[in-house]
Order: C-alpha cells, then sequence, then structure tokens
C-alpha cells in the first residue's frame, strides 16, 4: 500500500477508535430501539449515494457529447462501486440500490420511514437539501450530518469527496456494522432478515472489493500533492467527527436510554 495512505489511515486511528467503540452498538437493546437507530441512521444512507454520484459525475463523463475525462483507471474504479451500490441485488437477485434495500429493512422491522420520504418528496418538488432539511422534525444531529456531507460535495474537489467517501464511509463500514450485526438474528427473529442481509453484504462488499478500490482512488486524486493529502486528512477527521456526533444524537434518543 501506497505509504501516504499508511500516514492517512495512521492519524486517523484514534478518530476511528473513538467511533468504532462508541457506545450506541451496546445501546441497541430492544426492537424499538433499532427502530430509532434505523429512522435516522437511513440519512445517512440516503446522503452516500451524492457522495458517489459527485464522484462519478467529477470522474467519468456523465455529459453529452461524451469525451473521456480522468485517468481511465479511475473511471473504472468509480464505475465498478457505482454499479454494487446503486443496482446490488436483494436476497433474491433481483437489482435494488442500497438504499432502497434499507428502506425495505425499516418496514420489515417496523421502522417509519416518513421523515426520509418527505425530504425526497421535497427535493423532487424542487427545493434544496437544506431547506428540505428545514422542514423536518428530525434531530440536529441528523441535519448537521447531512449538511456536512453536502458541504463537502460543494468543495468541488474531487480529492476531498474521495477522502470523505473513502475514510467517512467505505473503510469504516465493515467494522461498524460487525458490531450491529452481533446476535441480531437471535434477539429478533424473523424481524430484520433484511437488515441483516445488508449490513452482512456491506462488510463482504466494502471490505473485499469497495475500500481497495476507493484507496486507490484517493492516491490516484492526491497524487504528489501536498496540499491534497492535507486536505483529505482534514476532512476525513471532519466526517469521523460527524458520524460520532450522528451516534451520539441517535444514543439520547433510544427509548432503553430514557
Amino acid at each position: 500500500m501506497n505509504k501516504r495512505i499508511e500516514a492517512l489511515q495512521q492519524a486517523l486511528q484514534g478518530h476511528r477508535r473513538q467511533l468504532l467503540q462508541h457506545n450506541v452498538y451496546q445501546s441497541l437493546e430492544t426492537l424499538e430501539d433499532l427502530r430509532v437507530f434505523m429512522e435516522h441512521h437511513v440519512f445517512a444512507v440516503w446522503d452516500f449515494m451524492s457522495l458517489l454520484k459527485a464522484l462519478q459525475r467529477d470522474l467519468t463523463c456523465t455529459t453529452l457529447p461524451w469525451v473521456p475525462t480522468a485517468s481511465p483507471s479511475t473511471r473504472r474504479l468509480i464505475n465498478e462501486i457505482v454499479l454494487e451500490e446503486e443496482t446490488d441485488v436483494d436476497q433474491e437477485g433481483r437489482p435494488v440500490s442500497h438504499f432502497e434495500l434499507y428502506l425495505r429493512a425499516m418496514a420489515e422491522a417496523g421502522a417509519d420511514t416518513s421523515q426520509i420520504e418527505q425530504l425526497l418528496q421535497s427535493i423532487q418538488e424542487g427545493k434544496t437539501v437544506n431547506s428540505a432539511l428545514d422542514l423536518l422534525p428530525v434531530d440536529a444531529s441528523v441535519k448537521a450530518f447531512v449538511r456536512n456531507t453536502f458541504r463537502i460535495i460543494n468543495l468541488g474537489s474531487p480529492h476531498a469527496v474521495a477522502a470523505a467517501f473513502t475514510f467517512g464511509r467505505e473503510d469504516l463500514i465493515p467494522d461498524m456494522f460487525r458490531h450491529l450485526i452481533t446476535d441480531l438474528n437471535k434477539r429478533f427473529p424473523g424481524k430484520l432478515e433484511t437488515f441483516i442481509y445488508y449490513l452482512d453484504r456491506h462488510v463482504q462488499l466494502d471490505e473485499e472489493v469497495h475500500t481497495p478500490l476507493a484507496l486507490q482512488m484517493v492516491d490516484e486524486l492526491c497524487g504528489d500533492d501536498d496540499d491534497k493529502w492535507q486536505e483529505a486528512l482534514e476532512v476525513s477527521r471532519q466526517c469521523i467527527a460527524q458520524r460520532i456526533e450522528l451516534w451520539d444524537g441517535i444514543r439520547n434518543l433510544l427509548p432503553s436510554e430514557a
């Protein structure tokens, strides 16, 4: 692995450890706790797709007429990830995005999808993400998380978006989700089959495929530019800190914590 990547990962170890040791995982004691978690975490599942599509927009050609952009290897990296995030398969082998799969998991668990659906409807009606968030009674930690994601997207710096995508999401998700998977089937038989499939699928894809591709993408985009590597580190730290705040907000809303 590139020494720059290794140095960046080492610099993030403290933030990463704090996130992975967060007590929100152990606080999900009841099915109602898990429903509350899903009702808030779904916003992170949704805005992840905008990070991904921002990379596809910036690193490939999505306008007409088509012209080659960036490097062929980077184009392939992002398109491979888009294929599996936007059109993966469900348990029956049918195409589905990971976001839509998460919504199915919420319905199966009895979680309320009305707030995320309201956000999508507001955006489809032409509202900005910020104004759509303003209309929601969702917790402030969720709004701050989503706004941070779009702030990074709006920087217009592909290397910064790639860092957020890689170190704020793909490189973290397998370890985060392992904490959630623990004995869910035994505790809630028949209630979380889709959710467990979603978690297992992410552990497999992100660890074996997406993270190595994403690390290579960051390496290519930052190259030998010290300023880009420094910005990648700063953005990654911000993303992990924002996730910790989201976990704090969710934990404080759990019925078993009241």
